[in-house]
């Protein structure tokens, strides 16, 4: 101990370098813990980014999924009432560009649709679906106002009494107080009132079906003879 103590005081001069060298050791721990601490912070922060990124990503598709089938609501209105078809024939007819410009739209965004938000991970699938269902909406809009604008004005005087008949006989096919044959007698009246004048799909027909006369089998034979839907309007 002593011999180091000799050693230490013929040795002062290294306390400077020895000094430095231990700051610096200290200094480089310290820069390096820095970093280690903001490699973590950073991976904290993109982690969050990327979870808060797929929370909205998920959140605009199902934006968009609401007014996919907000759209197709709106449709389904004319489709189940005949009531409003008769009032509105240009929206099931297909000789109308409107129409199928509408029909074409409403194939396309169904056909892009995702069963849940969760399914469309892609963004450039997204982005394709989001304008389908844009343009369908748009296509809708633009046929329905082009319908209530246009209503039954491109039937002649006999045509649009048959359509009022129709209307009346719709309204006693749907009359709960009225009997089964009743309903039913109505009912093929009104078919072949709007036979050849409005072209009815086939969820038209069964939703009628199911309210009108429910012990008719779906597709049963026209009034006419035929089966299947009758043919487009000639209006």
């Amino acid at each position: 101990m002593e011999s180091l103590f000799e050693f230490l005081s013929d040795k002062w001069w290294l306390i400077f370098p020895l000094s430095a060298f231990a700051g610096h050791w200290a200094n480089s721990w310290r820069k390096a813990g820095e970093r280690r601490h903001r490699r973590k912070v950073e991976l904290y922060t993109l982690r969050n980014q990327s979870r808060d990124a797929e929370v909205a990503s998920a959140a605009r598709v199902a934006d968009v999924l609401v007014r996919h089938t907000a759209t197709n609501a709106r449709w389904l209105e004319y489709e189940l009432d005949v009531g409003k078809l008769i009032d509105f024939p240009l929206m099931t007819d297909v000789r109308e560009p409107l129409t199928v410009a509408f029909l074409r739209a409403k194939r396309e965004a169904d056909g892009q649709r995702p069963t849940t938000a969760a399914d469309m991970t892609s963004p450039a699938a997204f982005e394709s679906y989001r304008q389908a269902v844009d343009s369908f909406a748009l296509a809708l809009d633009l046929a329905e106002r082009e319908a209530k604008r246009i209503k039954d004005s491109r039937f002649s005087g006999p045509e649009r009494q048959r359509l009022a008949t129709a209307r009346k006989l719709l309204r006693i096919a749907e009359d709960s107080a009225a009997t089964p044959a009743e309903r039913q007698q109505a009912y093929k009246r009104a078919r072949r009132e709007l036979d050849g004048l409005i072209v009815l799909p086939d969820v038209t027909i069964a939703a009628l079906e199911a309210k009108a006369a429910p012990g008719l089998a779906a597709g049963a034979t026209h009034p006419d003879g035929h089966t299947g839907q009758p043919r487009e309007t000639t209006a």
